[in-house]
């Protein structure tokens, strides 16, 4: 099995694994429903992160796509770690609506950027 392959299942069966014994702990009385919510929802902050950051180190063949590639690797990676800090630290309410803004805003800035990329390579003239 590809490697790569292996290393997004194992995230998605680690998350699910986290989320039933965050369920387990809070049916026995050791945490809280809010804390299993913030365990899960950081979970996949981190997640966002992990494959952003993996995003640059895919090798492309194309300088701009490259390019492209390390801007939509950084603005995933760095919007996953506010969704995940904001599911930690702040009030629930705020976590949503902040959380759900950075990766928006993450996902904007990588399309606005490559559509950038694609409009200068459309001017620049033919070899």
């Amino acid at each position: 099995m590809n490697k790569e392959l292996v290393s997004d299942l194992a995230w998605g069966v680690g998350i699910v694994v986290l989320a039933l014994a965050s369920t387990h702990a809070r049916k026995l009385g050791y945490i809280e429903a809010e804390t299993v919510t913030r365990i899960v929802m950081c979970a996949i902050g981190l997640m966002v992160a992990w494959f952003g950051n993996r995003m640059p180190k895919k090798f492309v063949p194309n300088a701009r796509a490259r390019q492209a590639a390390r801007v939509g690797g950084w603005s995933m990676a760095l919007s996953g770690l506010i969704y995940a800090a904001l599911w930690v630290f702040a009030p629930t309410q705020v976590a949503v609506v902040g959380g759900s803004a950075a990766v928006i805003l993450g996902i904007l800035v990588t399309i606005s950027y490559c559509l950038s990329l694609r409009s200068k390579e459309k001017t620049r003239p033919a070899p």
